[in-house]
Order: C-alpha cells, then structure tokens, then sequence
C-alpha cells in the first residue's frame, strides 16, 4: 500500500519542530509503507523566515525527513481574511505538486490529518484522481468550528464527501456524525506515545540533570504546549496567584511558544509572580521525558481538545496531571493520577493543583498501560487498508 499524506502538521526547514506527534506517526507510518508526504509551507511563515536569514528551500521545493520525500509547495492565502476560501486556496497551492507525486509515486490512498483546509483539499483532489481519501480529526479542526464559522461548509464538505475518518476519541467521532459524517464510516483510534521516550522515571535524577534550568527543590508544576488562548493559560497563572495568595509552596514552568507569550509575562508581573512562575519558550520534544519525570504536577487548562498528546506523555511518565473536563480528556483520565475541573474555573483549578502537590510523592507509575505510536499506527494502516482494497476491487469489477 503506497500512502501520499497531504497536511500542514508537519516540520518545515524553517519550523523543524511543528508538529512533532504527527512527524512520529507518519515515520511509522512509512517504516510499514511506502509514503510520500506533501506540506505546504505557509508563505508568512516562510517570508518570515528568510528575513530572519534562513536558508532558501531547494528549487524543486523537496527536501527528505526521516528519510521520507517530502515536497513543500508555498501556501498562498489571504492571512486572516476569506477563510472560507482557504480551501479552494491550499487546493491550488498544492495542485501542481500533487499532479507530479501522483504520476511519480503512484499512491494507492490519500491520508490528510487535519479537516480543512487540508482534507477539503485531499478529497477533492484525491477523488479527481480516482484515490479514496481519509481524514483525521484532532480536536480544533472540528471543536473550533463555532469559533470560525466560515471554515464549517468546507469542513462539513470535507467530512461528509471523505471516503474514511479517524476520530482520536469518541467525543470527535459523535461530533463529526452530527456533522453529516457516515458513521460506518468514522473510526476512533486513539493517538499513541513513543513509548521508548516517555516512561517513568527517577525525579531527582530528571531534576539533577536540569539543574540549570530547573529548581532543585520545590513543588513543580508544569504546562507544555502552544501558547495559545485555547489553553487557558490566563486562568492558570491566576490561580497560580491565588495558591501564592494561599501561601503555597510550588514552581510554575510553562515550556512552549505562541502569541501570547508577551501577554501572559506581562501578567505574571502584574500579579508579582516573577519569582514563581517562568515561560521557558519550546523545548527540543527529545528533552520532554525529563521535564515530565522532574515536575510534581502536569496541568493543562485548556477550554477545547481532542485527546492531547502532553496528557498522554505525562500518564506514561508517571506524572499525575490536572486538567480540564473537556473533549476526549475524561476518556484517558483513567490512565495516570489525574483531576478534572470545569475550564475556565481559576478557582476550581487552583485547589486541584493545591490537592495534587498535597497528597506528595507517589510510586510513579501509569495506571494503566498508555498505547505506542506503533500500536496506533497499526489502527491505522488495518483502516486505510479496508479502503484501499474496496477501491481495488471497484477498479477490478469495473
């Protein structure tokens, strides 16, 4: 089975680090597979980058990763106008690039992880060609949809026209049902972990490490991921506020880049937390395992997810986590020491935090096994294939 996966969650030379649990899935993927992959590139992004002095793409726009081709053709769009034309604009950016691997790599399935304007794009391209198509949904490409009205008709389109979707909880799946989706047609594979990397893990050892940027001593409670408004991460710092009000003990460390990043320093220093609490800005994804080995407690505020990967890492790691009762995460609460609280809620999130650095040091240990990448990937590769021997046999009778 020859897989072309059509998606902007991938690295780019000017961001190696974007995406990197779908860098993980797709190097498995092709270690099963033959797979090509196709990433535009944003061109604000790239612009961006070659002002900061990076290094021009090829001319031929193809670069290899993990030793997988990868074409990145440039993605013109109107930033932050239109955006129920960014579908027909990442189709026209991609065609010509699509039109070449597909006479050079001869795919048997399109697989495009993200709803629109990525999957919109993969069925109508994929299905030209004669190729069935599927499409996996993460968590904001549908969960944001009342947020962003005008990418609905394509993301419905989308859905409803793909000939397979991949739900990562069964929150998304009855979300993309209501949406039109056919239900024989939607499957729930949970996203995995490398399991190779994140297990438990000795604290101090994690902790001496890192010391340099790392207090030896203290409560740790960390968030990792993208600074963005959806995480709550306004809501954290002020109960990060409220639990210096109460007197206790604790280190916050926000490990991740995004927009608001000036935003929520400048509110740590209004609330006079500059001594407590730090945004320590990305972290190379190989580092990850210790930040969570050395922490007491992993929190993540967010008011929308999917299933999210930083819980799953943390479970595997041992690190009992705090987070909000939204989407798929009551589905995986069972697999590490966690709370839920209501999002948005710095009160309610503040006592969790305080009653999970209260109850202390506990054998670090899942509670229940917490899947591999490969056990995903497999899912995976048994779904593409029961579509890609359908339209094989399609071909045949036809």
């Amino acid at each position: 089975m020859r897989i072309l996966t059509l998606t902007n969650l991938y690295p780019t030379p000017f961001h190696p680090t974007r995406a990197t649990f779908n860098r993980q899935k797709i190097r498995l993927l092709a270690r099963r597979h033959p797979l090509a992959v196709i990433a535009p590139i944003l061109w604000p992004e790239e612009l961006a980058a070659r002002w900061r002095g990076a290094a021009p793409l090829p001319r031929d726009r193809r670069v290899t990763c993990d030793g997988i081709t990868v074409d990145h053709p440039r993605y013109i769009y109107p930033p932050k106008v239109l955006r129920g034309w960014y579908g027909y604009c990442f189709r026209e950016s991609v065609r010509r690039t699509f039109q070449r691997v597909l006479a050079e790599f001869r795919p048997d399935v399109v697989f495009a992880p993200w709803a629109y304007p990525d999957g919109w794009a993969a069925v109508q391209l994929g299905h030209r060609a004669g190729l069935p198509v599927v499409i996996q949904v993460h968590g904001s490409d549908i969960l944001a949809l009342s947020r962003c009205p005008r990418r609905s008709p394509g993301t419905v389109e989308a859905l409803r026209q793909a000939d397979g979707i991949v739900a990562v909880s069964h929150d998304l799946e009855e979300r993309v049902v209501a949406l039109g989706a056919d239900p024989s047609r939607v499957r729930v594979v949970y996203d995995g972990i490398d399991s190779e990397l994140f297990h438990p893990g000795s604290r101090d050892a994690a902790r001496a490490r890192m010391a340099r940027e790392l207090p030896l001593h203290g409560p740790v409670v960390l968030f990792i991921g993208n600074l963005l408004p959806v995480k709550g991460l306004e809501v954290l710092i002020d109960a990060f506020a409220r639990l210096a009000g109460q007197g206790v003990d604790f280190h916050g460390l926000l490990i991740g880049r995004g927009p608001l990043r000036s935003r929520l320093e400048a509110r740590v220093r209004r609330l006079g937390l500059d001594g407590r609490v730090k945004l320590l800005g990305s972290r190379p994804h190989d580092q990850l395992p210790d930040w969570y080995r050395a922490a007491d407690l992993f929190v993540l505020p967010s008011y929308s997810e999917g299933v999210p990967i930083v819980l799953l890492e943390a479970a595997a790691c041992g690190t009992p986590f705090v987070a909000s009762r939204v989407g798929g995460i009551p589905e995986i609460a069972h697999l590490g020491t966690s709370r839920l609280v209501p999002a948005g809620d710095a009160e309610a999130l503040a006592e969790a935090i305080r009653a999970g650095l209260a109850d202390g040091r506990r054998e670090r240990l899942p509670h229940s096994p917490v899947r591999s990448h490969a056990e995903a990937v497999a899912e995976l590769i048994d779904f593409f294939s029961s579509f890609v021997i359908c339209h094989s046999s399609l071909v045949i009778n036809h």
